[in-house]
């Protein structure tokens, strides 16, 4: 029987014909400082799992293509590097803010003679996942991001369902920050917004009673969305303080006496700004009607994420699942 690149790939990296396959064990390490110096000179196939820098809190997952790398935050803080291989030409994996759809440990291909996709996390409904696969040190894939077999099954063991998975970047560029200026699918800007007048609002918790929730708040639109396991359940007008034209994410790290805590992560691009708690007069300042501020606290518990994004928002997501930010494949 003949395999194909793609099918020795995942052999290979599985570790069921070379002996030289240890090396993508992953590495260890102690401490931040040193986790950022191994994720640095990784190999194809090789990883770094640190989950005791930051034992709790939520975790986002940050996909550099220029770099073919995945970085793991938990809390805002890096726990865990590894390698990738992502779409190749005329495949390519695309980018964007996702939530994960569906996760499967045992996963086979619908679409490709039943590949084994092992710790499969879906990112799209038209097939593009996080999953273990061939890493033969560039993109090889039909548009989903390969990992490393152990990698893969850890992290699945630490990402929730509705988890938030950044993708940025493209192959062959150089290294790539936060998304600045993607829309979401189906988007249509908007010239000239008008403020807020405390009465535009809705909101449907019924939509989807539980599961992860991510607010994305819009500045071009001055508007917030809340998907709540990847499904609108309510959207208002918004009015922001400040004129801060980049994308951040943010994750809520704590409730106190119903006042979220939020916390930066420091995603490439924005290291600066790991674990870097939200000014509290920021969040005070943002103008929205008085009665979906209310409605959204009852909703926000530790592990919530906020993108906030000059990209415009679509136009109506209630009751579907939603692509947060896509610049397309």
């Amino acid at each position: 029987m003949s395999l194909s690149r793609r099918e020795l790939g995942f052999v290979l990296t599985a570790g069921l014909l070379a002996p030289g396959a240890a090396l993508a064990q992953g590495a260890k390490a102690s401490s931040a400082v040193e986790l950022a110096r191994t994720g640095e000179s990784l190999k194809p196939g090789q990883w770094v799992w640190a989950p005791q820098i930051a034992p709790k809190g939520p975790v986002v997952v940050h996909v550099d293509l220029s770099r073919q790398l995945a970085t793991v935050y938990r809390n805002g803080v890096r726990i865990a590097v590894s390698t990738v291989s992502s779409g190749k030409e005329g495949h390519e994996t695309p980018t964007g803010v996702f939530t994960i759809l569906q996760k499967d440990a045992d996963h086979r291909s619908s679409l490709y003679n039943s590949a084994p996709m092992p710790y499969q996390q879906r990112l799209t409904w038209d097939g593009v996942a996080l999953h273990a696969g061939g890493l033969p040190g560039y993109p090889e894939s039909h548009g989903c991001v390969h990992l490393p077999m152990g990698f893969a099954k850890l992290l699945f063991g630490i990402t929730p369902m509705g988890g938030t998975v950044i993708v940025v970047g493209k192959a062959g560029d150089p290294p790539a920050a936060m998304p600045q200026a993607a829309g979401v699918v189906g988007a249509t800007p908007t010239a000239d917004p008008a403020p807020t007048d405390g009465k535009d609002w809705r909101w449907a918790p019924e939509a989807s009673p539980a599961g992860p929730v991510t607010i994305i708040a819009s500045r071009s639109d001055r508007r917030a969305v809340v998907l709540r396991n990847g499904v609108e359940i309510g959207r208002a007008d918004v009015v922001f303080p400040d004129e801060d034209f980049q994308t951040h994410v943010l994750v809520c790290t704590g409730v106190e006496d119903g006042v979220p805590r939020w916390a930066y992560v420091g995603a490439p691009g924005h290291e600066d700004e790991a674990d870097r708690p939200l000014d509290p007069d920021l969040m005070a300042k943002t103008r929205m009607p008085d009665g979906f501020r209310t409605a959204v606290r009852t909703v926000i518990v530790p592990g919530t994420t906020i993108l906030a994004t000059q990209s415009p928002l679509a136009p109506d997501t209630s009751g579907k699942h939603l692509t947060v930010l896509s610049s397309g494949r």
